[in-house]
């Protein structure tokens, strides 16, 4: 049986009984009502929204877990399977452990529907976050495998927002639920398409009454993307990549959501299934030996420095000095070395605006400065 978790509100609503196949009492019988559409999605995979009478709306996320809407002032519908939970709607006082979920709500301004996050200030790249950190709007309530539960009860929290990680950690999750706070597990990071993680913002505003925001939000960063993404392939080839503190090169996938961004600016990634070993794992990169590295992307028109993991780089120099072999790229040479934003990962609704990004350097477009990336000199 799929697990079902329902969001619901805290007043009572007048069900008309003809129409919603309720029983005498008023009550919606929840396997009578119709369907009434489904949420338009362009590139997520991992989630799917359907609608229903009463304004209610059945999301389903990855294979097996269904979360039932019920408008604020909706009843609790009868006959729902045991395993459902519910949750009211709208979500408010979240304790957010899925970081990369962070930016979808500032996305829409629904940051107050946020409390707690699982992520120190410290940690975080993302100004307004730091800031609501620093004033208190929002607290660190424990990383995702140590919950401040005290705080979490205190904060009278109405949602948990978990990675994938809890899988790792269920006794986490039963235990949240047991305190009567329903867990939502969010596969945003399951997306092969950049543009699919970012439409989960579609989802998180149904879950804080702003689903018209978040469709005019996600409509508007990609204009650009849907602008170019037609055009011809420039024939420019990347390597994406970051140098880890003993010596190897690591690289995205190929085939991840990185190669999908840097094939839908006009450009070829250099890693391909066919001359890696690609490990079966849920982990979109790997680490090679600097010498497969060498062969793979020696002539590659351009290096773009991952920043995210060892903070970045602010020279060609700086980039050498992590080997000297680099100093025989094209992409150095040519002076096309480009290195991320440190805030690049944490800022998800800048996925469009990152395929902008090379775009611009991958057609030589002096336009417009990109935002995410820098070029090393």
């Amino acid at each position: 049986m799929k697990k079902i978790i329902l969001f619901m509100a805290s007043a009572a609503m007048t069900i008309c009984a003809v129409s919603c196949g309720a029983p005498e009492n008023g009550q919606i019988n929840f396997p009578e009502l119709k369907k009434t559409g489904s949420m338009e999605l362009e590139y997520a995979e991992q989630f799917s929204v359907d609608y229903y009478e009463n304004e209610l709306a059945v999301v389903t996320v990855g294979d097996d877990e269904q979360y039932i809407i019920v408008p604020e002032t909706g009843d609790i519908p009868q006959d729902i399977p045991d395993s459902a939970t519910v949750v009211r709607k709208p979500a408010d006082n979240i304790y957010l452990a899925a970081s990369s979920a962070m930016d979808l709500f500032g996305g829409i301004d629904a940051l107050d529907a946020v409390s707690l996050t699982a992520t120190m200030e410290k940690d975080w790249s993302l100004p307004e976050i730091k800031d609501a950190m620093n004033s208190g709007d929002i607290l660190y309530a424990g990383k995702y495998s140590a919950p401040d539960y005290e705080l979490i009860i205190d904060k009278d929290c109405g949602l948990a927002i978990e990675s994938t990680m809890i899988y790792h950690s269920p006794e986490i999750r039963e235990q949240l639920e047991k305190m009567g706070i329903p867990v939502l597990v969010e596969r945003s990071s399951y997306e092969s398409h950049p543009l699919g993680r970012m439409e989960w913002i579609k989802l998180y505003g149904l879950l804080t009454g702003k689903e018209d925001e978040a469709n005019s939000f996600f409509e508007e960063k990609t204009k650009a993307v849907d602008a170019f993404s037609e055009d011809e392939n420039t024939g420019k080839t990347a390597a994406f990549f970051y140098i880890t503190s003993n010596g190897l090169a690591n690289i995205h996938k190929p085939g991840d959501y990185v190669s999908k961004m840097i094939e839908l600016a006009g450009g070829e990634n250099v890693f391909t299934a066919e001359e890696l070993n690609v490990e079966d794992n849920s982990l979109s990169t790997m680490n090679i030996q600097f010498e497969s590295f060498y062969d793979l992307a020696k002539d590659a028109d351009f290096l773009i420095y991952n920043s995210t993991i060892d903070g970045g780089i602010t020279s060609v120099d700086e980039l050498i000095e992590k080997n000297s072999l680099l100093a025989d790229f094209k992409a150095v040479k040519d002076g096309n070395v480009w290195c991320t934003e440190k805030n690049m990962f944490q800022q998800t609704t800048g996925a469009a605006d990152m395929i902008s990004d090379m775009h611009l350097i991958f057609t030589g477009s002096s336009d417009e400065a990109p935002v995410y990336i820098y070029r090393l000199e």
